[in-house]
């Protein structure tokens, strides 16, 4: 009779630094540096080091590097109105370059402001993030004074008028005259604005480029035609019933924004008034629906995926950076920090046409 014997299981060393370090003919610290601070080593060491990780199967344990380093391996997105669409495409791109650079990404929405900023002084000063990306140019500035004991932080979108902070933004006010002169263009002489919510930096921004492109026309802005909005589709609702009950109209109205756009719209098409037959609309964003809405929305596009992608980019290269390498920034420095002004386009669609009384 045979004995049957249990099958001896064999037991796998987990590869390590060393191991690695040993198949690329390089010391562990240059396999650190390429694993950490790629941007330090050369391409060729960094190729040799990514292949011997790959031949030995070696997985860097990401919390470990973190706690050694006072890091907590994640980053917080601060967002204004989280529903918003004109976020989510900026969002997944944030999503994905922190992915490769093994961060979690956390979003806040920043809407209820009591408690969202409790939490946002919480990120900034209790060490539970290790970097900031802020899309809300409404947030108190002192927050994000360079002089805090807090971490590195990119503005992007709504970027504060102050100096020496990390930004990425968007052209609004050549973006504003785009739609304006493409309205002067098809002959709208009469053209009203939903603006921006009040103390937002892109409602000032936008409402002067509004404004400049009516001057360089020769025609006046009139009060009566600028319609108050905060971003929403709401707003923009609210627009178009303030619009329907004039006797003196605008041929054409410009919108901040793309929601807002749609809003106005909508809110017309409900009482019979078409677009653009009777009124022509021009938003500002590009948002997704914007080029399945009835009629296709004309707009400003962002480059949304851009704005996610390299402000993601600029913060991971402040944590990487000698000023990022502890636990905390001490002390920003006052110029020289970088700023990225990235340039808009105009979408032509079927919501714009020349004024009825043109043809």
């Amino acid at each position: 009779m045979n004995e049957t014997r249990p099958i001896a299981q064999e037991s796998v060393a987990t590869p390590t630094v060393g191991d690695v370090a040993r198949r690329a003919g390089v010391s562990t610290a240059t396999v650190s540096r390429v694993l950490s601070r790629p941007d330090q080593v050369s391409p060729k060491t960094r190729k040799r080091v990514m292949q011997a990780v790959e031949e030995t199967g070696y997985r860097l344990n990401h919390a470990a590097r973190n706690l050694r380093q006072g890091r907590t391996g994640g980053i917080v997105v601060l967002v204004p109105y989280l529903s918003n669409p004109f976020f989510s495409t900026i969002l997944a791109a944030i999503a994905r370059v922190a992915s490769e650079a093994a961060l979690n990404v956390l979003v806040v929405d920043t809407r209820e402001t009591e408690s969202a900023n409790r939490r946002i002084l919480d990120y900034l000063h209790s060490n539970r993030a290790d970097g900031l990306i802020v899309l809300d140019g409404n947030l108190p500035q002192q927050f994000f004074s360079p002089s805090s004991w807090r971490p590195p932080v990119v503005f992007a979108c709504e970027a504060p008028d102050v100096p020496g902070q990390p930004t990425v933004t968007v052209d609004n006010r050549r973006g504003a005259e785009m739609a304006v002169d493409h309205l002067l263009g098809l002959g709208h002489r009469r053209i009203g604005y939903v603006a921006g919510p009040p103390h937002n930096v892109l409602t000032g921004q936008r409402h002067a480029g509004y404004a400049a492109a009516l001057a360089e026309a020769r025609q006046p802005p009139r009060p009566d035609w600028l319609f108050e909005g905060d971003f929403t589709m709401q707003s923009g609702s609210l627009a178009a019933r303030r619009w329907l009950t004039m006797a003196d109209r605008p041929t054409a109205v410009f919108c901040a924004s793309d929601a807002m756009a749609c809003g106005f719209v909508s809110e017309l098409h409900r009482h019979g008034v078409l677009v653009p037959r009777d009124v022509s609309v021009v938003g500002f964003d590009d948002i997704d629906i914007a080029a399945h809405f009835i009629p296709g929305l004309t707009t400003i596009r962002q480059p949304r995926a851009l704005i996610g992608a390299a402000a993601t980019g600029m913060l991971i290269d402040l944590l990487r950076s000698p000023a990022g390498e502890g636990l905390r920034n001490s002390s920003a420095p006052d110029d020289g920090s970088p700023a990225l002004e990235l340039p808009v386009e105009l979408i032509v669609r079927e919501s714009t046409a020349p004024p009825a009384a043109a043809g």
